[in-house]
């Protein structure tokens, strides 16, 4: 019962601080989303890089970006742990899941703040007549002008492919795709690259707006591609793992009842053995 009873209060106690480490993330954010850019020292003979057309237009607006990137790994980890009816498995993916978004937002806005490079359209943000100043002061709008500085590496690139990417893994451990038992079959990676598919759309996107360099892109897909695999790999086995389709907290647990059932049994045979029965050598 106490042995019970102290598991019970460090589940407890490690939830609160999943819960904390998330919040700190989230707080730290939406202050980097907040904060200016280092302004840069951009050169006459580089502007030509930077006058390409600005329009407030976005084939996929942050809101469309947030929203699927929220609700379609949910949607996915929720079919799943409904299909196996295993709550565990559930909170422990949410957990991943929500700690590699929110720590990919927090490395990315960093790295956007200190690098400060320049949009493809920040010509046109900094001088919306189309008329450079001979000292190169901007005199556009702030807040236009200083969004035009983050262009590297991409947000929506990096998002996407940690959010889209999470779930291709979570696909992939669940389906065995990359097991013994998933080889051999079409379908099942079809099925789990086709998250990535949509993340690589996403940030193509961003090129085809003239919101980023095809640099920031291809630097935003690997920074979230990274985060997505390191995050689940904590709380996943490896993708070729006979084990892949569960969480380490569902295989810990599984342990500790195999555990307990194996000492409830040598612990009922010992009572049913007379002491008298065992020699001493």
């Amino acid at each position: 019962m106490l042995s019970c009873r102290c598991h019970i209060n460090t589940h407890a106690a490690n939830m609160i601080l999943e819960l904390l480490v998330r919040i700190f993330l989230l707080i730290a954010f939406l202050i980097t989303e907040e904060l200016d850019p280092f302004q840069r020292v951009i050169q006459p003979e580089e502007m030509w890089l930077y006058k390409n057309p600005h329009s407030v237009h976005s084939t996929v607006t942050t809101r469309m970006l947030f929203s699927s990137a929220i609700l379609v790994p949910l949607c996915v980890i929720t079919i799943f742990s409904l299909m196996r009816k295993d709550r565990l498995d559930f909170l422990h993916a949410v957990l991943a899941c929500s700690l590699a978004e929110l720590l990919d937002g927090v490395l990315t806005n960093s790295i956007k703040l200190i690098i400060a490079r320049p949009r493809p359209d920040f010509f046109y943000r900094c001088f919306p007549n189309g008329v450079m100043t001979t000292d190169l002061k901007c005199t556009g709008d702030l807040d236009t002008i200083n969004e035009g500085r983050k262009s590297f590496p991409s947000g929506h690139s990096s998002f996407s492919f940690c959010a889209f990417g999470f779930t291709a893994f979570y696909l992939a451990g669940k389906l065995h795709t990359f097991e013994s038992r998933g080889r051999g079959v079409g379908w099942r990676i079809l099925v789990t690259l086709a998250p990535l598919y949509v993340a690589l759309m996403v940030a193509l996107s961003r090129t085809a707006d003239y919101r980023h360099h095809y640099e920031d892109v291809i630097a935003g897909s690997l920074l979230g591609l990274a985060v997505a695999y390191a995050i689940y790999r904590q709380y996943f086995p490896a993708l070729t793992h006979a084990t892949c389709d569960k969480s380490y907290a569902r295989l810990y647990a599984l342990r500790d009842a195999m555990s307990l059932q194996e000492y409830n049994t040598n612990n009922a045979i010992s009572t049913r053995i007379p002491l008298d029965s065992v020699k001493t050598v």
